[in-house]
C-alpha cells in the first residue's frame, strides 16, 4: 500500500511501528534531518553529485539512466534493509522535496509488500511547516532572565517539575557564554538545532505557559530561528537577581570541576573583551586554584553585557525578582508565585 501524507499528518501521527526513512544522501542527513528519522540513502554522496552533474550539464534522461545504473544493483538490498529496520513493514519516506528519490523507493517497497507513506513536499515542506507554525500559533512564552551566575538553568529545570520548558542551551549543547562549550558534547548544525527545537515545540500544549531561558540570538555556533526569536522578545521577562558574591559561588560550583586547560583557553578567547591584564590575573588565579577570583573577573565583563541587553530589551513586561539565598527549587516557586501579576 502506498499513500501520500502531509507534514502535519506525520507530525500528529502516533504510530511507533512506522519508521521514518530519510532517503537523501548521508551528507544531506548530517546537515539536518527530522528528529527520529533514519538515514536510508538512495544514492551515496558521490553518486548524487554524478547524477546531478549529468542532469545540469547533459540531460535529464542521462541523469535518469545513470541513477538506474547506481540503484539497480542495490534494489534487493534496500528491501532487506527496510525489513530489518521495520519488521512490521510500515515505513514513511521523504527526500528533499518529495520528488524522484522518495518516489522510486516508495514504489519499490510497496511492491515488496510494505505499507508505505510518503511525506508530500519532503524535508523542505517539514521546515516550512514549522516556520509557519511558529508565526501562526499563539505560544505563551515566559522568559527567565538574570545576570550570569544566577543559576537560571537550574531554576528552569526546577520549573519543569510543574511547567512546560524549552531548554535552548540543552538543545544547543552549549551554555551560551565563552565558557559554554565546557563539558558539552559537540554542537549540532544550525539546521539540526532548529529541527530539534521544532520537534520540542511539537510536544508542548500551546494553551499553557512555556518557559525559556533568556539567551542571545546565538548560542555558541547555532542561532535561534528568527520566528522563535521574535516571539521570545515579545514575551514577559522575569529577571532573577542574586548578589555578586552568591553568583561567584554558583559559578565556582558549576565550572571548577572542568578541565583547567579548557577554562584557561576560554579566558584567552575573550582577551579583547576582558582586557589583557584581567585575563593574565584570571589565568594566574586558575593556576593557583583560586576559582573565585577568576569567576569574579569573568562576571565583571558579563555584568556589563547583561546591563546592555536589559537596557535594550523589548519585552512588554519585565519583572525583577530577588532570589538571594534560595535554592533552585525555592526560586522556581517564587517565580511561579509572581507570574500571576504578569499579563
Amino acid at each position: 500500500m502506498l499513500k501520500t501524507i502531509t507534514v502535519k499528518e506525520w507530525v500528529t501521527s502516533n504510530d511507533p511501528d512506522r519508521k521514518l526513512l530519510d532517503v537523501r544522501t548521508p551528507a544531506e542527513f548530517d546537515k539536518g534531518h527530522i528528529p527520529g528519522a533514519i538515514s536510508f540513502p538512495l544514492f551515496s554522496n558521490e553518486e548524487r553529485v554524478k547524477v546531478g552533474t549529468l542532469y545540469k550539464q547533459v540531460s535529464p534522461e542521462s541523469a535518469l539512466l545513470k541513477g538506474l545504473d547506481f540503484v539497480g544493483p542495490k534494489m534487493s538490498g534496500f528491501i532487506k534493509w527496510a525489513k530489518k529496520i521495520s519488521p512490521e513493514k510500515k515505513v514513511c519516506l521523504h527526500c528533499w522535496r518529495g520528488g524522484k528519490r522518495s518516489g522510486s523507493l516508495s514504489w519499490l517497497l510497496s511492491m515488496a509488500g510494505f505499507d508505505v507513506q510518503v511525506i508530500q513536499g519532503g524535508y523542505k515542506a517539514y521546515r516550512q511547516y514549522h516556520r509557519k507554525r511558529l508565526v501562526d500559533q499563539p505560544f505563551q512564552f515566559f522568559v527567565l532572565g538574570g545576570r550570569t551566575g544566577c543559576g537560571k538553568t537550574a531554576i528552569l529545570h526546577a520549573l519543569a517539575e510543574q511547567e512546560q520548558i524549552i531548554d535552548l542551551e540543552g538543545l544547543a549543547h552549549h551554555k551560551g557564554s565563552a565558557f559554554g562549550a565546557l563539558g558539552e558534547p559537540p554542537q549540532p548544525t544550525v539546521e539540526q538545532f532548529e529541527n530539534n527545537l521544532f520537534h520540542d515545540l511539537e510536544t508542548k500544549n500551546i494553551s499553557q505557559r512555556i518557559w525559556i531561558e533568556n539567551e542571545s540570538k546565538s548560542i555558541g555556533s547555532v542561532f535561534i530561528p528568527q520566528e522563535f526569536w521574535s516571539k521570545m522578545k515579545a514575551a514577559p521577562l522575569i529577571n532573577v537577581e542574586r548578589s555578586f558574591d552568591e553568583r561567584v559561588k554558583i559559578l565556582v560550583d558549576v565550572y571548577a570541576g572542568y578541565d583547567l586547560n579548557g577554562l584557561k583557553k576560554s579566558f584567552i578567547g575573550i582577551t579583547k573583551r576582558l582586557g589583557g591584564q584581567h585575563v593574565k590575573t584570571a589565568l594566574e588565579a586558575l593556576g593557583n586554584q583560586d576559582y573565585s577570583t577568576a569567576a569574579a573577573i569573568a562576571l565583571g565583563y558579563y555584568d556589563k553585557a547583561y546591563q546592555y541587553m536589559l537596557d535594550n530589551n523589548s519585552s512588554p513586561d519585565i519583572l525583577i525578582l530577588d532570589v538571594e539565598g534560595l535554592s533552585a527549587a525555592e526560586a522556581a516557586q517564587k517565580v511561579l508565585a509572581q507570574v500571576v501579576n504578569v499579563p
